[in-house]
């Protein structure tokens, strides 16, 4: 099942129409977004990081926080999906670890990225990279650990932010020649150099990262397509949307002391409960109430 889930998002990669990959946080999240036909679903580390621990995305998850969290939602999805692991959770040896532990858990792809160790948030001031080899050295040891070649590497780079988009536009070739098979470019802040690494990887596949409030312009799918992009993630938009509705919520309740009148629109119950599985459950009380299997 995950080879053939692999198999058909590397092929997509391969292909100019644009993929589009909405944020997925939590089971219910991806559950939500597993069931309305996106190829590609994108666990996000931030939203993760938030909605497990309560912590912001500062290099405080481990390893062990996020890959049990991706094998539960890769095992409960049909959708292909690309995970967030941060610079690799430490050197060359822990790298392999986490593309082989990646792997298992089902993920289809993988990002890694050039960050100092605690990382943070792409769409933050204040981030410092390592040396592009050793990028580079990371690259290379994600491409020769995965046991499938259609499992994907996508290298990042935070390098705009504080050296300027033409050391980052340097290191992401430096990691395209090491292997990667999709470039992130994080945080440009124009359409114009957005462009610029459309034109310097004309027909490579390239991740864009469109992040509502973030620092980088919000294009539509056509608009990205033809900049060059092949797959365009939106890691916020289901935790900031479910963060309001349940702000919005909440404060009526405790403002009105009922749900009455609720004005955030609302799952329905049963249909929620069908999501959640409960229809199998139910099933399973019926055959077996008796005590043996009436079949």
């Amino acid at each position: 099942m995950s080879r053939d889930k692999r198999a058909a998002l590397a092929s997509r990669m391969k292909q100019g129409a644009l993929v589009v990959a909405p944020g997925i946080f939590d089971m219910i999240s991806a559950k939500i977004a597993d069931r309305l036909g996106f190829e590609c679903l994108y666990v996000t580390g931030y939203g993760t990081v938030a909605s497990h621990l309560g912590l912001p995305d500062a290099g405080l998850a481990t390893y062990s926080d996020m890959v049990a969290r991706v094998a539960q939602m890769a095992k409960l999805t049909a959708t292909p999906l690309i995970a967030d692991a941060d610079t690799g959770y430490g050197g060359l040896l822990n790298v392999r670890h986490t593309v082989q532990g990646y792997e298992a858990a089902g993920a289809c792809g993988i990002q890694l990225e050039d960050q100092e160790f605690p990382k943070k948030c792409g769409h933050m001031l204040g981030r410092r990279v390592i040396d592009a080899e050793d990028m580079a050295a990371k690259v290379r040891v994600a491409v020769e650990s995965r046991s499938d070649p259609d499992f994907l590497v996508v290298a990042r780079t935070d390098a705009r932010t504080t050296l300027g988009l033409d050391e980052a536009l340097r290191r992401a070739e430096r990691y395209l020649e090491a292997g990667a098979d999709v470039l992130f470019i994080e945080s440009p802040e124009s359409v114009e150099e957005m462009r610029r690494i459309g034109e310097r990887f004309r027909g490579v596949p390239l991740l864009a990262n469109m992040v509502e409030g973030g620092r980088t312009p919000l294009l539509d799918a056509k608009a990205l397509q033809e900049i060059g992009y092949r797959i365009a993630i939106f890691p916020g938009l289901g935790f900031l949307a479910a963060g309001g509705a349940l702000e919005r919520a909440y404060g009526e309740l405790r403002a009105a002391g009922s749900s009455q009148a609720i004005s955030v629109p609302l799952y329905d119950f049963k249909r929620f409960s069908t999501l959640m599985g409960f229809d199998d459950v139910t099933e399973f009380d019926r055959r077996w109430r008796s005590g043996s299997d009436p079949e």
